[in-house]
């Protein structure tokens, strides 16, 4: 018997820390609403579910903020959880002030937390093209940690580097979109099938929606104008910052 299914009873369900990508929230698409890619894995995994991300945050707000927020308002100080998640980065690296080794304290701590608390951890790479203006070669280096570290504390990785599509990724290149959210909950159990979590219902079968020539329409357009809108606003930050 495996240990996710061996002695859980009383765990808790999923607990979660990280950004705006894990507190969820925004606009609908398709009339679906945009909830947390975790909280999706939960229903899928059908166990309750606990989230202290914040959106804005970076690792280290995770040890400042998030944790200590979650120990002082639990009501279950030595509880344990089926399936502990940290997506985090995305916002560490887009910062000028960037810093591999500052990430790499602070998102270790988090995982370390999490693997005492939790029988799964899981974690997720950024997607390569990340952001306007793009982060560029600083994605690798936010990957390589967090598939190094993950790696030595045997954390379950979601593979997102390859993320991307019109439909579920919003025109900021950042945000997912409501159905971006299904998309990595998806990913997120499989990876969670092989640590022994069995899938009790897929998140896309809980999704229903239809589009129309002209819903498409406008949703391309105002993708359209998002997009090169941020496209401006990307090129007015570089010129700013000297970079042409």
């Amino acid at each position: 018997m495996s240990e996710i299914t061996n002695g859980n009873r009383g765990r808790l369900g999923v607990l979660a820390f990280g950004d705006s990508i894990t507190n969820g929230g925004g606009e609908l698409q398709w009339g679906v609403a945009l909830q947390s890619w975790a909280l999706w894995v939960a229903r899928g995994l059908g166990l309750p579910f606990t989230n202290y991300a914040v959106d804005g945050a970076r690792a280290a707000d995770v040890l400042e903020s998030q944790i200590p927020a979650f120990e002082a308002c639990t009501a279950h100080p030595e509880g344990r959880y089926e399936l502990g998640c940290l997506y985090i980065g995305v916002n560490d690296v887009r910062a000028p002030e960037w810093e591999p080794a500052a990430f790499e304290r602070s998102f270790r701590a988090g995982l370390q937390l999490l693997r005492e608390r939790c029988a799964v951890v899981l974690t997720a790479t950024a997607p390569s093209d990340l952001g306007l203006p793009p982060a560029g070669a600083k994605v690798q280096e936010l990957n390589a940690v967090v598939e190094r570290v993950a790696a030595e504390l045997e954390v379950r990785v979601i593979d997102l580097r390859g993320f991307r599509a019109r439909n579920l990724v919003m025109a900021d290149r950042v945000h997912p979109t409501a159905l971006g959210q299904v998309a990595i909950a998806e990913r997120a159990l499989a990876v969670l099938e092989a640590a022994g979590l069995r899938t009790r219902v897929h998140p896309s079968s809980l999704v229903s929606f239809e589009t129309s020539a002209r819903g498409r329409l406008h949703a391309d357009a105002t993708y359209v104008l998002r997009s090169a809108r941020n496209r401006l606003r990307a090129r007015l930050i570089r010129l700013a910052a000297g970079r042409g």
